[in-house]
């Protein structure tokens, strides 16, 4: 398996395939689900095309590249806002408002540690969307190491604890399926180890709690309704792992990841990256791959990566 390329080409699958739905409520995507890739839609956007989720998501990709260096992320965060860097069709069409703030803060010159929001109010899904290729960087790096970068990185756009938190339970599920485990059996030893680990860090235990259904609970035996796939952080986590869990292959999780409604975008690329990981490239449908947008240019970039 290439790793990079199956985390890049199988988020940003997952990613088209809730562009054109995204916002529309659950309710409306019963009578009307997604089956298929579709076009125009929320955005009116050709089929294929992926948002900024991907879009950030290439621009870590491209910086781990050559020499992860979190000033050089932060350029590329600015130049993909402001010079379309890394964008589909060469506009950027949907951004988030945190991430949005954020960039801003960058453009002006904040140190990127600082850029992102502090407060409790600034916990949307944000840098969980985008941060899965730094697991390929930290895999072999020690657990404090790891929790070290997931900090760095997610506080471009996303400095609280929470979303930290997120992107660390997110990205050392990923390294499990990269070491070779089963997906219940990783998430079943993340319950003891993460928990463990964010009471060595001595974070809030009213934080901890806030991961309660992941870390205490089998989210997998959890009724649909009582799953939201919102723009905050821990909805879209707890969605994401839940659509792992309750589905075989890498079609069934993502399309039950979209057609869980409103955040349908990034609930499907949380959920697409690691499905990518777990069933591999050659899962993914591939009509669905032939109309990805820059599919040649994400390839050759990988490319570069296997080539330095």
């Amino acid at each position: 398996m290439k790793p990079l390329q199956t985390i890049l080409l199988a988020t940003a699958t997952a990613d088209a395939l809730g562009v054109p739905v995204e916002f529309k409520p659950r309710a409306y995507l019963k009578e009307n689900p997604v089956t298929d890739m579709q076009e125009y839609g929320t955005h009116y956007q050709p089929k294929g095309t992926w948002s900024d989720d991907t879009s950030l998501m290439l621009c870590l990709a491209e910086s781990i590249i050559e020499g992860l260096d979190v000033n050089h992320l932060a350029q590329k965060f600015v130049a993909w806002k402001n010079d379309n860097l890394w964008t589909p069709h060469g506009w950027v069409f949907d951004i988030g408002i945190g991430t949005r703030i954020a960039i801003e803060r960058l453009e002006k010159g904040e140190l990127p540690e600082l850029a992102g929001g502090f407060e409790e109010m600034d916990n949307g899904n944000g840098s969980l969307m985008r941060i899965l290729p730094l697991v390929l960087y930290t895999k072999d790096l020690d657990r404090d190491e790891r929790y070290y970068w997931t900090k760095k990185i997610s506080s471009l756009t996303h400095a609280h604890v929470r979303s930290v938190m997120a992107c660390f339970y997110y990205l050392e599920f990923a390294k499990k399926i990269l070491d070779g485990k089963e997906k219940f059996q990783a998430y079943s030893e993340l319950q003891i180890e993460i928990y463990n680990y964010f009471e060595y860090r001595k974070i809030n235990p009213l934080e901890i709690q806030k991961f309660s259904r992941l870390l205490k609970e089998d989210i997998s035996k959890i009724e649909e309704n009582q799953i939201k796939s919102s723009g905050y952080v821990i909805d879209t986590l707890e969605a994401s792992i839940w659509c792992i869990l309750k589905t075989n292959n890498y079609k069934d999780a993502v399309l039950k990841a979209v057609n869980l409604g409103n955040d349908t975008d990034t609930t499907g690329a949380v959920t697409g990256g690691l499905a990518g990981l777990i069933y591999g490239l050659e899962n993914i449908p591939t009509q669905w791959l032939e109309v990805i947008a820059r599919k040649k240019d994400i390839i050759k970039l990988c490319k570069s990566e296997e080539d330095n």
